[in-house]
This record gives C-alpha cells, sequence and structure tokens, in this order.
C-alpha cells in the first residue's frame, strides 16, 4: 500500500524508524512504552497511520531521538 504522506512526512517517520532500530528497540517494546499494540507502531511505520505532532515527540523522547534535528533538516517547498 502506497502512503498517501508526503515526502517530508516519510522522511521525519524514516527517521523514527531508524533510530528504533538503532537503539536496538522492537515495535512491541515502543508500543508497550507508548501505551499503545504493537500494531499501533506498524502502522505509523508502514504509513498506514499518521502521527500527530504531540506523538511524535513523545515517540521521539521514548526512544532518545531529539526531534528538533529531523525537523530542522526538512526544506519545505513554497
Amino acid at each position: 500500500m502506497a502512503s498517501v504522506y508526503s515526502d517530508e512526512y516519510q522522511r521525519v517517520i524514516n527517521a523514527l524508524k531508524k533510530a528504533r532500530k538503532e537503539k536496538g528497540i522492537t515495535q512491541a517494546q515502543l508500543a508497550e512504552a507508548f501505551g499503545k499494540p504493537q500494531s499501533f507502531i506498524a502502522k505509523v511505520e508502514n504509513g498506514e497511520r499518521r502521527l500527530d505532532v504531540v506523538e511524535f515527540v513523545h515517540l521521539a523522547q521514548l526512544i532518545g531521538f531529539e526531534p528538533t534535528n529531523v525537523i530542522n533538516s526538512i526544506k519545505f517547498h513554497d
């Protein structure tokens, strides 16, 4: 299933996914810490569910990822 989300959004999600994997955190572990089922994390990472900004920051903090790093790297087109 192709995502309907922008390239910028996909970069954000890919950065979160990469950071999670680099920390050795499974989807199940992250979901438990976030208080959601594992399928929630899978859907976010597969582009089936969109994160709001509060969820993004919370997930980033749970994996020790600095959210401003990815936000500052995004170049939006006018």
